[in-house]
């Protein structure tokens, strides 16, 4: 027989074990207050040809996860560093001029780089 919970008006719950024939409760049967059944969702868990394992939460997948959040957050801090570090020909930035006169910073130009407009 299972086991169904009723709350009261006021929040408080109780719970009841009633057969699957017998009609939800309307009033608590001890303070005679109306009362309503409290659905829950069931757990579902599909297995079989079609759903892959990777779907639910294992533990190795929990593994998975905070080794790839880890490996993330050390490449960005590794990332971080480089970009501190002055270049290794001793000046911490070299500036040159191009041919419109605007002036470009670091030693070498991508083919994809795009001007930036001069403000002022």
């Amino acid at each position: 027989m299972p086991i169904y919970e009723y709350r009261r008006p006021d929040g408080t719950t109780f719970e009841l074990q009633q057969s699957f024939s017998e009609d939800a409760l309307v009033v608590d049967p001890v303070s005679g207050v109306p009362v309503e059944r409290v659905l829950h969702a069931p757990a579902v868990h599909f297995k079989g040809k079609g759903f892959y394992n990777t779907d639910y939460g294992t533990r190795n997948r929990q593994r998975e996860t905070a080794a790839a959040a880890q490996k993330s957050s050390s490449e960005k801090s590794s990332a971080k560093s480089s970009t501190d570090k002055p270049p290794s020909g001793g000046s911490s930035s070299s500036t040159s001029s191009s041919s419109d006169g605007k002036a470009e910073t670091g030693s070498t130009k991508t083919k994809d780089a795009k001007p930036v407009p001069a403000k002022g």
